[in-house]
């Protein structure tokens, strides 16, 4: 069995918000607060941390310091290049002066990633990209979002930055929306700097194949992070990691073991509903779980099945292994 760390973006123990329930689901959550949350969870070692901070004056000094009364470690700081001000955009913003804020944010994420030991910082562009045909022109969104991460990029070589892509939401159409869009705008970037965050959520919400695309990722050397949750596939639903998709969760853990990742696998999740920190212990248990599946599959007669591109052979294999049975369908 792998020896994975586990940790968790901070908001999934802060409020909650939708279109709906404008009023939240729950009082807000300082991120001193939600570090104390995290921590009762029991197996979060590090968190993606949003900055600025929530909660009245907050300061780095008291997050560092709350982080190492718990034992936890900040991961990633994430810019909130997404909000109220952002609504037309951050760095495809129309507005050079909004533009011009976003680098600038960005810019103190790199200061704010060094104070607390961060392993990088990431972009979740939200609000960059369009909602309408013919709102835009594709080609000016497609250089203010590639010289904008350039130059936040190239403020400190030291520091490596990462995108997290979605299709959608909230734009209609987000810029960084696929892992091989994300790939090419980073290459015209030219820099080594920028790599991907791999959410398997937001991969199978872009109708991709999760397992397929983070050794995709992975191959162009370029996966920095991975973070985990399921979805209808019609939305970013953010449930817990093998609720809905169990099979591809499976394969996803094998693609893990294929690219032989060392890092920390990151819950990316909104438990609108339930208790965060038992939906946060089910997916880490469930990724166990199935980590564990993989231990008594027998992989070198999937690997052949899969040498003859043998569907029904390998879905007896996987299947007998998850439900402790034995098929007989597909003998010879």
């Amino acid at each position: 069995m792998a020896n994975y760390e586990f940790g968790a973006g901070i908001w999934m123990f802060q409020q909650f918000v939708d279109r709906y329930a404008t009023d939240a689901y729950g009082p807000p959550v300082s991120t001193l607060e939600a570090i104390e949350k995290a921590a009762r969870v029991g197996y979060i070692k590090c968190l993606d941390i949003n900055y600025p901070f929530a909660g009245e004056g907050v300061t780095v000094e008291q997050v560092k310091e709350t982080l190492q009364k718990t034992g936890i470690r900040a991961q990633a700081i994430t810019p909130h290049i997404y909000m109220r001000e952002y609504q037309k955009g951050s760095f495809t913003n129309p507005d050079p002066a909004v533009r011009r804020r976003t680098i600038e944010l960005g810019k103190t994420a790199i200061d704010i990633a060094h104070q607390l030991d961060a392993k990088y910082v990431k972009f979740w562009p939200g609000q960059d990209g369009f909602d309408y045909p013919f709102q835009v022109d594709y080609a000016k969104l497609w250089d203010y979002s590639v010289s904008g991460v350039r130059e936040v990029a190239q403020t400190d070589s030291t520091m490596q930055f990462a995108i997290e892509y979605k299709e959608k939401e909230p734009r209609n159409r987000m810029f960084f929306s696929s892992a091989a869009r994300t790939l090419l705008a980073i290459e015209d970037m030219g820099v080594n700097n920028v790599g991907i965050v791999l959410d398997s959520g937001h991969s199978s919400f872009a109708k991709e194949t999760p397992a397929e695309v983070v050794q995709l990722v992975a191959r162009r050397g370029k996966l920095v992070s991975v973070e985990v949750n399921d979805n209808w596939r019609e939305w970013d639903d953010d449930m817990t990691f093998g609720s809905v998709h169990l099979t591809e969760a499976l394969e996803f853990m094998q693609a893990l073991r294929k690219i032989n990742w060392q890092g920390p696998i990151l819950l990316d999740q909104f438990p609108f509903r339930e208790d965060s920190i038992k939906a946060a212990q089910l997916s880490i248990e469930t990724i166990k779980a199935l980590d564990g599946i993989l231990d008594r599959m027998d992989l070198a007669a999937l690997e052949a099945a899969q040498d003859r591109q043998d569907a029904l052979e390998a879905q007896k294999i996987v299947l007998q292994t998850l439900l402790g049975v034995k098929l007989l369908a597909h003998q010879d």
